[in-house]
């Protein structure tokens, strides 16, 4: 993913280092970038601009970063998600394709549940990480990354072809709606004044397609990139602004962009993409294992099995770790120390928490510095800082769950 950019440098958040979510400004008539069916929508609420992952996308609204932030974890924010791949898996071969690509146990899924997994090649290394949920109306509903797009979709669709070509009953659609994500605690209160569903009755990681504020044929699921609850809506791209329109008369709900959703993302240590994982980290290194399903742990069929899981019985090298640190806030590409000064590791997010006021980080470091509590050095701007090994999430999440 492209390198990212700040539009809120009197954060102190340094333009060159900041973690890819939050692009880079456009200018260059070279550039030509995607835009979501909210762009005009974006720039007439105030919207700031910048390019990521091939889009032209919010990094924020006329509130500051911090601001938006804190509004999210208080109330609720609404964010543009439709840069996001939304693609439909359909045929009755759907879940072994799937699980052909995935290593989560798709097959176990009830009707509109969903779960968080990973495309993984040969190697055990990770391409991508996208939501699968098994819908009621007899497909595979699956979102994953804009920087993954068309790598996501040429992997799918070469399956796909593979799988017809074998008799297999099969197909693939891209989805071509808009996604919107409303986070917050307060995002459920604000959505039921427009829905005739009991959202009650719809806990995390499940969806159902209903009416939201007279727009029909939503499909709403209950997760986001936050921490908090919160849903994202796919709605048809036409009436995506009506929606969102619909969305903002409640004085609950503020506009967010991509500066909000990243240090959102980190303080709830929810990785991102290109820079936490990648097709060099395997889930086990990047401390993911629970999206390994059992049933495919013992059957070893899912792309790299015998990697992963050998990984899972023996000791892998490094892991993924959370880091808390006074003083300057650590930046991805930072080296990371062992207390005798020698180079161990590398942070691949980092910046200050607006919720905990320090700063927060997450890097790679050999497994026997990957104790919670260990204290470690972390190199900011030529200097050495004192970094503890701390838990993740940051900041507790707030998933809403049946009790």
């Amino acid at each position: 993913m492209q390198r990212a950019v700040s539009m809120v440098a009197h954060l102190g958040l340094r333009l060159q280092a900041l973690p890819s979510a939050l692009g880079r400004p456009f200018s260059c008539a070279q550039d030509v970038l995607r835009r979501t069916p909210l762009y005009d929508f974006h720039l007439a609420h105030g919207g700031k601009m910048v390019a990521f992952a091939g889009w032209s996308l919010p990094v924020q609204y006329r509130d500051s970063h911090v601001d938006s932030h804190l509004h999210t974890r208080r109330h609720c924010s609404l964010f543009d998600v439709s840069h996001m791949l939304q693609t439909k898996i359909l045929g009755c071969d759907r879940v072994k394709l799937m699980e052909s690509l995935v290593v989560g146990d798709i097959a176990e899924l009830r009707p509109n549940q969903g779960t968080l997994s990973l495309f993984t090649n040969e190697a055990g290394g990770i391409l991508d990480d996208l939501i699968v949920t098994s819908t009621s109306e007899g497909y595979l509903y699956v979102v994953s990354n804009a920087g993954c797009w068309d790598k996501d979709l040429a992997l799918m669709q070469d399956k796909v072809r593979e799988f017809q070509n074998a008799g297999r009953d099969v197909s693939l659609e891209v989805v071509e709606n808009a996604l919107l994500a409303l986070q917050g605690p307060t995002a459920a209160q604000v959505l039921q004044a427009g829905v005739a569903e009991d959202l009650r009755k719809l806990p995390f990681m499940t969806s159902a397609v209903m009416e939201v504020f007279g727009v029909s044929g939503c499909r709403v699921t209950r997760c986001g990139y936050t921490g908090e609850d919160g849903v994202e809506i796919s709605v048809p791209a036409v009436a995506a602004v009506r929606l969102a329109t619909a969305l903002l008369e409640n004085p609950e709900v503020k506009l967010a962009g991509l500066a909000a959703r990243d240090s959102l993302r980190l303080e709830a240590g929810l990785c991102l993409y290109g820079n936490d994982i990648d097709d060099h980290t395997t889930p086990v290194e990047g401390s993911l294992s629970w999206t390994l399903g059992k049933r495919r742990r013992a059957a070893m069929d899912f792309p790299g099995a015998s990697v992963i899981v050998a990984q899972l019985k023996g000791k892998v090298l490094r892991r993924r770790v959370g880091l808390m640190c006074e003083g300057a806030p650590m930046r991805a590409h930072s080296s990371i120390l062992n207390t005798e000064g020698t180079v161990i590791g590398t942070v691949t997010s980092g910046c200050p928490s607006p919720c905990l006021k320090k700063n927060v980080a997450m890097g790679y470091v050999p497994s026997e510095y990957s104790r919670p509590g260990t204290p470690l050095l972390v190199e900011v701007r030529r200097k050495q800082q004192v970094a503890v090994v701390s838990k993740m999430p940051f900041v507790t999440t707030n998933y809403y769950t049946l009790k």
